[in-house]
């Protein structure tokens, strides 16, 4: 009885400690966590599929943000601590339900009511990861960390909170105060990561996960656009491949020219900037590909028909240039010195392929 409990609820762990970082892997608890993330992606992306514009856009971006910063929260965490007992498999669910309220609330305007159930759902899976924190706190050597990360995390998540009953434009001016603590923590507390490193190989992983997940969306889109067309016309057909082609490109630049999945110690200041960098970049990279696959799937749709209306081509365009502009970041952060030369030459190819199919396309 005594080894079940034990079995049941165990206190986290760092994973840094008794070598509990290697051979670190995916679990499919994680891999499960990813796709019901993406698919809130998804359902935020509907909107935008009926309103491909600047406000369209700004809208988007925001839901969008606040979903991926949610997701990287959480992971942040599991690739710290090893935890997988009821109590944190529990809190994973409890996460996979909020991140499900706030896809629903995603419906309406920002200054709407549905905006405001977002911003709840938002706050609570916050002070979900502040349990989680807490939770951790325990340990001697991540007491610093864990303590401050779960103050700042309490605070934006009441910001959230308060901002649900406020109406606006007062509401964004809270939103803003909460983002920039919620993003300015790990930034000001850079020493924390060093000292307290997240696993080096299973966390560029979940970011490659969440990157190929997000890509099948995109081919999904492209589908969904050549489901539309009742006669093939060469129009049709090579908007098609382009998209397609497009969607390649964007993997294949980002496993293997960018390298974006090696492994990423951080030992010193220098390698944890370089990281915040690189973690930050992915951010204008999966809200580009997303944009980016909701325009391919206009452009396929409408091809036959006419091309797409100026403002829809300028946004297609804009995201695609985000995405080349993020790859080419991740690139140079990934990349150690001494073999950053040698991937410059397949690093180039995918640009100039990338640079064609884009002027195609437009």
């Amino acid at each position: 009885m005594p080894h079940a409990k034990q079995r049941l609820v165990q206190p986290p762990r760092l994973r840094s400690e008794d070598g509990l970082e290697e051979g670190r892997r995916v679990t499919w608890m994680e891999l499960f966590f990813d796709l019901i993330f993406v698919a809130a992606v998804a359902q935020v992306g509907t909107h935008l599929r009926d309103d491909y514009s600047p406000a369209g856009l700004l809208r988007f971006s925001l839901l969008f943000f606040l979903i991926w910063w949610a997701w990287l929260g959480h992971t942040n965490f599991s690739t710290r601590f090893d935890t997988d007992d009821l109590i944190q498999r529990a809190l994973t669910a409890l996460q996979i339900f909020l991140v499900a309220v706030m896809a629903i609330n995603a419906t309406g305007a920002l200054d709407s009511r549905d905006s405001a159930g977002f911003a709840a759902a938002y706050s609570a899976m916050r002070f979900v990861l502040v349990a989680q924190y807490w939770r951790a706190r325990p340990i001697r050597k991540a007491r610093a960390l864990t303590s401050r990360f779960a103050t700042g995390a309490g605070i934006a998540a009441s910001l959230w909170l308060i901002s649900a009953a406020v109406p606006s434009p007062a509401r964004y001016w809270i939103w803003l105060l909460a983002s920039i603590i919620d993003i300015g923590t790990p930034i000001v507390f850079t020493q924390h990561l060093i000292d307290v490193p997240h696993d080096a190989a299973h966390l560029p992983e979940r970011y490659g996960l969440f990157s190929i997940i997000l890509l099948g969306e995109s081919m999904v889109a492209v589908m969904t656009g050549m489901s539309h067309q009742e006669y093939w016309s060469t129009a049709a057909a090579s908007s098609a491949l382009l998209g397609m082609g497009l969607v390649f490109t964007i993997w294949w630049w980002y496993f293997d020219s960018a390298q974006a999945v090696a492994e990423r110690h951080l030992r010193t200041r220098q390698d944890a900037v370089r990281f915040h960098v690189w973690s930050y970049a992915h951010l204008p990279l999966y809200l580009g590909i997303a944009v980016a696959g909701v325009g391919v799937e206009h452009a396929i749709t409408t091809v036959t028909q006419g091309p797409l209306h100026a403002t829809e081509a300028w946004i297609f365009g804009a995201a695609i240039v985000a995405v080349m502009g993020a790859l080419t970041l991740i690139a140079t952060m990934s990349s150690p010195d001494r073999t950053r030369r040698l991937s410059l030459v397949p690093h180039g190819v995918v640009m100039v392929i990338a640079a064609v199919l884009l002027q195609v396309t437009l």
